[in-house]
């Protein structure tokens, strides 16, 4: 290993020589960089080199070429202030060293790491920016060793498109991909920006060379122009006499052709590449949509046959994709153009037709997604207008879609597309628009039907149960939380600990300060605990209390809760025959009478559970040991015997 790294530091004194000569570097810098690299070359060479090892070499020998670049345009400028004559000075081996030794590293590490597309990506854009001659033998090792990854034939294809301008090659690269990569979105898409960007270039030359117009390129602006001007022929008058004009009309005809001509071959390609696209993925609903807006971009012939073509096929195969029916409906709202502002009828016009394909889907797709869909759509109109109201002061129609919002979600309901998200939806949008009591209604009449067991439902029940309490008055009455309690007890006693943790814990912080209310929610926690276990995927539902009543009473109140609940908790399980619980209930009592052994009523409990389930000798160890602990004179329970 010292051998190797030795080897390639005697390589370097040409290029230090050449730094310090031409007063780059100094001489303690030199020695600093030949310390840096030969720490950099250790690293390499060790049995396992970390990627991060060549990066930060990497790193290093730009930030290095970069000082020195600097350092030699100073220099420049410094003899130019002194008057001297600029001259072009040769390249020497410092300016060709750093490239070589970046490029070396880069080969060393894609070798190590072949697998890391990133990795030859980097390579690859380090070569390019460099201009360097090694692309084209990198491009063929990233093409054999990563044939599967679309990204690569790309960029191979667009270098030899653009830097070598040859096309051919490019053409052949991009189907050698999609033979490779049939089932690739991206490689189809650019496949077809490539050949019509091609197209377009040769239209632009022959428009250059005054033999054609135009180009494939749709302009909107120039299209509205046009029309504007053949609607007002009247306004303009013709510079030229109608001799000139006829003589002309021959070449414009001719010019016509020609850019039929293009027109036509631009038709053919995009009609080529489509049919092989979907071909190849049927599936593909994107795909689609970037070969219609592609579309849309360009000027072709025959282009709303084309587009009726692509229209029909999609319904064909995504008649039964509600996203398919979301951006048919949106395709009937397109963006403000970039004349002036929209007219209010047609935005009426146009929302009118969106509407109606969204109940067409509805009917064809009648799912869940279909109708959230069908109501974000709505919403986003109703922001756009609120938008367009606070900027113009227009009028608009916000409280008709509102209305129209709610008869959707009426609808799902109806229908049974209603999901809990969806529902969910439904009740916080009357809330949105101040509707609480039509809201309460709604709510109360989900969490009653199917949606029985949503949580989520049920939480924001009792929340619209609190404001509608509150609305009138700070504090709720007591039939006001009476209601809510009853509320809660029939939910959180019919659904695990673990389901019910986001209503438990409301319900803890809603009666935490009313202790009557707090103490019938304790005895409820009981018999769910007893029902359902205390800890259930994480969440303890008596260590909440106690955390409860830890912050708000104090330590010793959270203690005794906790000594009485689980005691009790315990041994109603072992009343229910439970054996392991008559053992826990023991070990309670134990914990407790170690810290409150002058409790008489602790004594008399533990002795109970010893004369319902235990035995003569641990009933009379009890006793025994209370009378030993309290005097004969505090007891008064009678005695094992009788």
């Amino acid at each position: 290993m010292a051998d190797v790294v030795q080897y390639r530091l005697e390589r370097m004194p040409d290029e230090f020589e050449d730094l310090e000569r031409r007063g780059l570097f100094t001489r303690q810098e030199i020695a600093q960089i030949a310390k840096q690299r030969r720490k950099f070359e250790y690293r390499l060479k060790r049995p396992s080199p970390l990627k991060h090892d060549f990066i930060a070499y990497i790193d290093y020998e730009l930030h290095l070429d970069s000082l020195r670049q600097l350092r030699k345009k100073a220099a420049s400028r410094e003899l130019v202030r002194q008057g001297k004559k600029k001259t072009k000075s040769r390249k020497s081996v410092s300016d060709f060293a750093p490239v070589a030794r970046i490029m070396e590293i880069y080969r060393l590490a894609v070798m190590r790491f072949k697998g890391d597309i990133e990795l030859w990506f980097r390579y690859l854009e380090f070569c390019r920016q460099r201009k360097n001659g090694r692309m084209k033998k990198v491009l063929a090792q990233v093409i054999r060793f990563h044939p599967k990854v679309p990204g690569v034939w790309i960029y191979a294809a667009a270098w030899e498109f653009d830097h070598n301008l040859n096309v051919a090659a490019a053409r052949a690269l991009m189907q050698s991909g999609l033979r490779m990569c049939p089932n690739s979105e991206e490689l189809w898409v650019e496949y077809l920006r490539m050949e019509l960007t091609y197209l377009n270039k040769l239209k632009a030359r022959k428009v250059a060379l005054g033999e054609d117009k135009g180009t494939l390129v749709r302009d909107h602006k120039d299209d509205n122009e046009k029309k504007w001007k053949e609607e007002n022929k009247e306004l303009f008058m013709s510079l030229d006499g109608e001799e000139k004009g006829n003589d002309d009309h021959g070449s414009d005809e001719e010019s016509e052709k020609k850019s039929d001509m293009f027109l036509e071959h631009a038709s053919g390609l995009l009609k080529t590449i489509y049919d092989g696209a979907i071909q190849a993925i049927p599936s593909s609903f994107s795909l689609r949509k970037q070969f219609l807006e592609i579309l849309e971009a360009i000027e072709v012939a025959n282009s709303e046959e084309l587009r009726e073509e692509i229209l029909s096929d999609m319904k064909r195969d995504f008649s039964a994709d509600p996203e398919y029916w979301d951006w048919l409906a949106r395709l009937e709202m397109p963006e403000a153009s970039n004349t002036g502002e929209k007219n209010e009828d047609d935005m009426l016009s146009q929302l009118q037709k969106a509407t109606q394909v969204y109940e067409e889907a509805i009917k064809i797709v009648p799912s869940a997604m279909m109708f959230k869909l069908y109501i974000k759509f709505l919403m986003d109109v109703i922001a756009s207008e609120k938008g367009e109201s606070q900027t113009s002061g227009s009028s608009n129609h916000s409280s008709s879609n509102i209305s129209h919002i709610l008869k959707v979600y009426e609808k799902a309901e109806t229908m049974g597309c209603l999901t809990e998200e969806l529902a969910c939806e439904y009740i916080s949008f009357y809330e949105k628009i101040g509707r609480l009591e039509e809201a309460k209604k709604v709510a109360e009449r989900l969490c009653n039907g199917k949606l029985s067991d949503s949580v989520q439902l049920w939480l924001l029940r009792v929340s619209l149960e609190m404001r509608c309490a509150t609305k009138n008055s700070p504090t709720p009455s007591k039939g006001d939380m009476l209601s809510i309690l009853d509320l809660l007890k029939t939910v959180i006693t019919k659904m695990s600990i673990s389901e019910a943790e986001s209503l438990w814990m409301m319900a803890l912080k809603l009666f935490a300060s009313r202790k009557k209310y707090f103490k019938k929610l304790i005895e409820l926690s009981l018999i769910s605990v007893a029902k359902y276990g205390g800890s259930d995927n994480g969440f303890s539902l008596p260590s909440a209390i106690v955390n409860f009543i830890l912050e708000k009473d104090g330590v010793q109140h959270a203690r005794e809760v906790y000594k009485r609940n689980c005691i009790e908790l315990e041994s109603n399980l072992a009343s229910l025959g439970d054996k392991d619980s008559l053992v826990n209930a023991r070990k309670v009592y134990e914990a407790a009478l170690a810290t409150y052994d002058q409790d008489s009523s602790l004594w008399k409990d533990y002795h109970s559970l010893e004369t319902k389930l235990g035995t003569s000798e641990t009933v009379a160890s009890i006793y025994w040991r209370a009378r030993k602990t309290l005097k004969d004179s505090a007891v008064d329970f009678t005695s094992p015997d009788q």
